[in-house]
Parts: structure tokens; C-alpha cells; sequence
């Protein structure tokens, strides 16, 4: 769905996937293959990224659905302010049907709304939709989170008034305080901007996180945690007993968005399929 170079057409081609385009260049390419590749013609409605513009599109569908290496199976647009901008998502919806209206051939499946579209405009919703952060349950009132974010605790010590830790001494313990070292860092996603910044659950409590966050560990005060070993799992999205740690509740701590949080998450974070 998104950029393609005219020199990846081939390979895009003998992928087994529909293939967006927004050029000319990349629809004649794509069409050299012979390869009778599906595409989803991009129309940019006012997104500014990828797309074509409007006036273009018509000679662009009857170029795709005119050669032997390509067939029109779908034509969309993507809305940018979904979320907080009706009239604007308005405008691009009549834009987008306005478009197509023009074409000579038939458009194949059309479809503009992203999550927020989804929710905040179904009756834009054509023939299909792009459910993005919905499918991971965030953003979307009701629905249930579908990922956890997770890490062991490996090491553990008591600290006196006075003393600090991490990176830039920016945390300083008012009392006697017990600290907990967890194997998770801004290499693995948790952003810097966290230090002494929210929580993470340990034995179903939540406990604040202090310091600043490391390449590979964020140190977490568990005085008021009873029984924390080493070993207990920190959950820093997810549910641990009766409390819970959204995507979004981190990404205020982050100071950006729960897409972020959710993308910013580590190749090396070993990924698990729940259990059903």
C-alpha cells in the first residue's frame, strides 16, 4: 500500500499481492509484466502522501483496466483528519465519489475509511474499510486490547534516602525505597521521553517508573509492591490481576500517540500468540 519504485514492479508482481499505485510510471511497469497484477488505483483526496490527483485518475483507471499485465480491482483514497475534522473528511469523501464518477471503467472495490473512519463515518464506508490500531483494540471505544507488552525483573535492591538513579540522576529516593531493574528499554520501545514517567504493573499493583530509561532497562520503584522476585514479569501494556495499562495511557506518558507505541515495539521483543 505504500511507495513502489517502477524498478520493483517485477518483483511486486510475482508477490501474489494487489499492488497500490499512484503513477503512471509504476501502472506501466507493473503492466510490462504481463503478469496480470491487481491494483488498487490511489487517489489523493487531500492526504498529501501518496496519490494520484484527482483529474488524473480516469486516464490512469483506463490505463490499469486497459493492459494484459494489469486489472483495476479497486480504487480508494485515504481521509487525514478522520479523527477531529469533519468537514474536511466530507470534502474528501464527495471528492473521492466525484472522481469515480468520471471513470469509464468499472472502479473495482472502493474504499476511503481508516479506523477513525470507520468509527467516526460508517456511512462512508463503501465497499470496504482499513481497520488499522482498531484491530489491535486501542483507539476504538469497547473493544478489547489485543496485544501485551512484557518483561522480567533481573535484578532488585534497597536504596537509601538520597540516593539516585540512572542516567542524569534525575530520580532521588525520598525514603527508603526498593527498585527494581526490568530488561526492557528504549531499544526495545519504551521511550525516553518515560523517565520518571508513569507506571508498569508488577504482582497486579502499579509502580512508578523512575530514572531515565536505558538502552536495554528502565528501573521501576516497587517499595509498595509486597513479594516482588526476581523473575516477576513487569507489564508495562496489558493487564496484570484487576488493573490494566493501555497503548494510550502509555502514549500520554510518551507524549505521542498509541500508534507509536505500538510500532516502536523491538524486533528482538519475542512475540507470542495468546492463548485462545
Amino acid at each position: 500500500m505504500g511507495g513502489l519504485l517502477p524498478a520493483q514492479a517485477g518483483a511486486a508482481a510475482s508477490s501474489g499481492c494487489s499492488v497500490s499505485v499512484s503513477s503512471s510510471e509504476l501502472a506501466e511497469a507493473l503492466a510490462a509484466t504481463n503478469a496480470n497484477v491487481p491494483v488498487h488505483l490511489k487517489i489523493d483526496t487531500g492526504m498529501g502522501r501518496f496519490g494520484c490527483a484527482p483529474e488524473d485518475a480516469p486516464g490512469l483507471a483506463q490505463l490499469i483496466e486497459g493492459s494484459r499485465g494489469t486489472r483495476l480491482a479497486g480504487t480508494w483514497t485515504h481521509f487525514a483528519s478522520a479523527g477531529s475534522d469533519d468537514a474536511m473528511t466530507r470534502r474528501q469523501f464527495e471528492l473521492f465519489l466525484g472522481t469515480l464518477a468520471a471513470f469509464d471503467v468499472a472502479p473495482g472495490i472502493r474504499h476511503a475509511c481508516n479506523s477513525a473512519g470507520a468509527l467516526n463515518h460508517p456511512d462512508y464506508a463503501l465497499d470496504a474499510v482499513r481497520c488499522g490500531i482498531a484491530v489491535y483494540g486501542c483507539e476504538w471505544p469497547g473493544t478489547k486490547p489485543a496485544l501485551s507488552l512484557k518483561a522480567l525483573i533481573t535484578h532488585l535492591k534497597w536504596v537509601e534516602k538520597g540516593a539516585t538513579v540512572g542516567y542524569g540522576s534525575l530520580w532521588r529516593a525520598p525514603g527508603p525505597a526498593r527498585v527494581a531493574t526490568v530488561a526492557i528499554g528504549y531499544e526495545d520501545g519504551v521511550n525516553r521521553s518515560r523517565a520518571n514517567r508513569g507506571q508498569v504493573l508488577v504482582r497486579g499493583r502499579r509502580a512508578p517508573l523512575i530514572g531515565m530509561v536505558s538502552m536495554d532497562a528502565i528501573t521501576v520503584d516497587v517499595s509498595d509492591v509486597p513479594g516482588v522476585q526476581l523473575g516477576d514479569v513487569a507489564t508495562l501494556i496489558g493487564r496484570d490481576a484487576d488493573q490494566v495499562i493501555t497503548a494510550e495511557e502509555v502514549a500520554e506518558w510518551s507524549g505521542t500517540i498509541s500508534y507509536e507505541v505500538l510500532t516502536s515495539i523491538g524486533s528482538r521483543v519475542e512475540r507470542r500468540s495468546p492463548r485462545i
